[in-house]
């Protein structure tokens, strides 16, 4: 939401919050905790999670650098909805809620942006449940996470090329499958050299192709 400010609220943005470097596993926010915090990614990638009664563990998005959490829960003083935790050492930019309203409150551009970005929120809601409940096949559901995550990484290059810090089993989870389909299914997808896997980082080689298993 940062991208477009002005250079005046970007100085007055710059004097708000503190940069903190977090190491893998850090827990920024937890469910149900009051909203005081927002959290701007400057480097390293986020896990956002929610857990059942049961203990059941639900994945809902990598947050990326640029992504604002916490947005939701401190502009409607309720509860963060999800668990934030670092996949990587991650570098954040944490702005305490009392900051981040004031600064909404002086800049109307920024709160225009804000509102945007909420809106952005209830996008990517909409289309992982869209996923889930429509896509057919594992493979089609596996093929629309790693479309969105190679999307995202490659900033309209044409290389669609990404770190992948999750397991087989939080891949899984994303995709509403188990571990084991996972791993047999992007086997499959390296064998028809649609994706190439070295070490952690993954080239999505025939986005089409994926596309098309995701449709």
């Amino acid at each position: 939401m940062f991208c477009n400010l002005s250079s005046e609220e970007l100085e007055d943005f710059n004097k708000i919050g503190m940069q903190m470097r977090l190491p893998k596993g850090a827990v920024l926010f937890q469910e149900d905790e009051p909203g005081q915090n927002v959290a701007v990614i400057c480097d390293g990638q986020v896990k956002l999670s929610c857990t059942s009664r049961e203990g059941k563990t639900l994945i809902l998005k990598i947050a990326v650098p640029g992504d604002l959490l916490g947005l939701g829960a401190v502009i409607s003083g309720s509860r963060y909805e999800a668990t934030a935790e670092t996949l990587e050492p991650t570098l954040i930019k944490n702005i305490r809620k009392d900051e981040f309203l004031a600064f909404l409150e002086r800049h109307g551009q920024a709160s225009m942006h804000a509102a945007k970005s909420l809106s952005e929120e209830y996008k990517s809601v909409f289309f992982d449940a869209r996923r889930l409940a429509l896509s057919p096949t594992a493979a089609g559901r596996l093929a629309s996470v790693l479309l969105d995550w190679g999307r995202t990484a490659c900033c309209g290059q044409p290389e669609m090329r990404f770190t992948m810090a999750l397991t087989h089993e939080d891949l899984a989870n994303l995709a509403g499958t188990s571990r084991e389909t996972v791993t047999r299914t992007l086997g499959k997808f390296q064998r028809d050299k649609l994706i190439r896997i070295h070490g952690s980082s993954l080239t999505i080689l025939d986005p089409d192709k994926l596309s098309l298993l995701a449709s």
